[in-house]
């Protein structure tokens, strides 16, 4: 009788180790496919982000050319800081 409880405690560990082994093989695929559907939803969102133009977004204004008449102001100005402001 304790040949066959033996026997029956060995099968019955070794089906539960096969049982845990395919669960944590089912849990491991679920999250490597989770995985790579993150990386395509990512690289998604960069493609359309990068191909479609926002129309709403802020556009840059043109640069106004600097004068030289508003250079001699800045240096005259930059000059009067330091005079006032940075000690000797």
């Amino acid at each position: 009788m304790n040949l066959i409880k033996i026997i029956l405690i060995a099968i019955g560990l070794i089906i539960a180790a096969m049982l845990a082994f395919s669960v944590i093989g089912i849990v491991y695929s679920a999250l490597w496919y989770l995985f790579l559907l993150g990386i395509v939803a990512v690289g998604g969102a960069v493609g359309y982000k990068f191909f479609v133009k926002d129309k709403e977004s802020p556009q840059l204004e043109e640069k106004i050319p600097t004068t030289i008449a508003e250079m001699k102001n800045a240096d005259r100005a930059l000059e009067e800081y330091k005079r006032k402001y940075l000690p000797k």
